[in-house]
C-alpha cells in the first residue's frame, strides 16, 4: 500500500538515467581494472616487455677519456651515489664491484681447447635476478661459482661456435662443463676450479659472489679499490619522466632498452589510470543524479509522508521502499557492468595473447565493482533514511 501510493510521483526518466549512468561508469571502471590486472601481471614475468626491472646506468664515455684524459670520470663517486639514493623514485641502489686483477678463463668443449681474458664483477645478492645453491665461497676449499648472462651464451652459440665449427651449448650441458680460472696480480698466478651456477636476463657480466671477490681483490690487487663504473637502480615508478631528466642531467646511460619498455608501462598505467578516474566520475554524478532524483521524489510526497505517520507508520517502514528500489537498481546495474566488462575483455584477450600476454583472473575487477556498488548503495540508504527522517518529523 505505501509502495502504491509513493511510486505515483516517481520519475521513470529520472530513475533510467542514474541507472544507465551507473552502468556506464561502473563498466568502465571494471573494465580497466581488468585490463590494468591483465597487463601488471606479465610485469612479474622474467622475460616480458613490461617488466619492472632494475635499471643499470654507467656514465657516458667521451673521446677525452678515449685518449686516457680523465679517466675516472666514468667512475661513480661517494657523493654522486648520495645523490642518487635522494631521489624520490629509487628505491634501492646496489655498486657493481670490479676485480683489480687479471682473469683467464680455460676450458674444453667438443675436445678442443679454449681460452680467454676475462674479467669479474660482483653486485649483493639482492640485486641477483636468480638464486642459484653453491652460491658462496670457502679459501679453504676454492671453487669459483660464476653467474653468466644469458647474452653471452648466445653470441657464442650464433655468433662463435657455428663460424668456429664448435658445438652448441644448453644452459643444462654449460652448467657441467669444468672450467678453469688463472687469477694474476700483486705477484700470484694461481688457478682456481669455477663452474657456471646460473644464467641471468638482468645482468651484462660475469658475476661472482662478493665474498669472494673482497678476498680476491685483497690477494691479487695491488691497488686502492676503484670506485664503481656502473650501478645497478632499483626504481619505485617504472618509466618515471623524472628518470630520464636526471640521467640527462647527469650524463647517465641505461644498460639495454629497459628504460624504454619501463616508460611503456609507465604509459598504460597513466591511461589505465585516466579511465579509471573518467569512470568514477561518471559513477560519482550517476550517484548524485540519483540523489537529486530522490530528493525532489520525497519533496513531493512530503504530505504523503506526514499522512503516514499519523496513521501510525514507521521512518523505516516508508524508507523501506525506497530501499528495496535502489537495491533492485543498483543489483542489475552491478550484474550489467560486470557483463559488458567481460564482453570487452573478451574482444582485447586475444590480442594481448598474440602478443604473449595471458588473460588474468576476472575476481578482482569483479569485487571492485561490487566494493563500488556496495558504498553507493550505502550511502544511498543512509541518504534516504535523513530524507525521509527529516519529511517525517518536519
Amino acid at each position: 500500500m505505501v509502495w502504491k501510493l509513493l511510486r505515483k510521483n516517481i520519475s521513470p526518466v529520472q530513475i533510467a538515467g542514474y541507472a544507465l549512468a551507473n552502468l556506464i561508469g561502473l563498466a568502465i571502471i571494471i573494465g580497466a581494472v581488468k585490463f590494468y590486472t591483465d597487463i601488471s601481471s606479465t610485469w612479474h614475468d622474467e622475460d616480458s616487455f613490461f617488466k619492472k626491472d632494475y635499471l643499470i646506468i654507467s656514465k657516458q664515455v667521451s673521446t677525452l677519456q678515449t685518449a686516457g684524459v680523465n679517466a675516472d670520470a666514468t667512475e661513480f663517486f661517494p657523493d654522486e651515489i648520495e645523490s642518487l639514493k635522494q631521489q624520490p623514485w629509487v628505491k634501492k641502489v646496489g655498486s657493481f664491484s670490479s676485480a683489480n686483477f687479471n682473469v683467464n678463463m680455460s676450458m674444453e668443449i667438443g675436445g678442443r681447447g679454449m681460452s680467454t681474458y676475462l674479467f669479474f664483477e660482483a653486485i649483493p645478492d639482492e640485486f641477483l635476478d636468480i638464486a642459484p645453491q653453491d652460491w658462496a665461497f670457502d679459501p679453504e676449499h676454492p671453487m669459483i661459482p660464476i653467474i653468466l648472462s644469458k647474452d653471452y651464451l648466445t653470441l657464442y652459440n650464433f655468433g662463435f661456435a657455428t663460424t668456429r665449427g664448435m658445438p652448441q651449448l644448453s644452459e643444462a650441458v654449460m652448467s657441467t662443463l669444468p672450467i678453469n680460472m688463472t687469477l694474476t696480480g700483486n705477484g700470484f698466478s694461481e688457478t682456481y676450479p669455477a663452474r657456471i651456477v646460473g644464467f641471468s636476463s638482468r645482468l651484462n657480466t660475469v658475476a661472482v659472489p662478493q665474498q669472494f671477490l673482497d678476498w680476491a681483490n685483497e690477494r691479487y690487487s695491488s691497488g686502492e679499490a676503484l670506485n664503481p663504473s656502473r650501478l645497478v637502480v632499483e626504481v619505485s615508478s617504472v618509466g618515471d619522466p623524472a628518470i630520464n631528466k636526471y640521467f640527462d642531467k647527469y650524463g647517465y646511460e641505461v644498460a639495454g632498452d629497459k628504460n624504454d619498455n619501463s616508460q611503456a608501462a609507465y604509459f598504460l598505467t597513466v591511461i589505465t589510470t585516466i579511465v579509471l578516474a573518467v569512470g568514477a566520475i561518471i559513477t560519482i554524478l550517476a550517484f548524485f543524479i540519483l540523489m537529486l532524483s530522490i530528493y525532489l521524489l520525497l519533496q513531493k510526497n512530503r504530505q504523503k509522508l506526514h499522512d503516514l505517520m499519523l496513521l501510525g507508520y514507521t521512518p523505516f517502514g516508508v524508507a523501506r521502499s525506497y530501499y528495496v528500489l535502489i537495491g533492485v537498481i543498483n543489483l542489475s546495474v552491478l550484474v550489467l557492468a560486470i557483463v559488458m566488462a567481460l564482453w570487452a575483455s573478451s574482444w582485447w584477450a586475444p590480442r594481448l595473447n598474440d602478443i604473449g600476454i595471458e588473460s588474468s583472473s576476472p575476481l578482482t575487477a569483479i569485487l571492485v565493482g561490487v566494493a563500488i556498488i556496495l558504498v553507493i548503495t550505502l550511502i544511498n540508504i543512509l541518504s534516504i533514511r535523513r530524507i525521509v527522517h527529516r519529511n517525517f518529523f518536519d
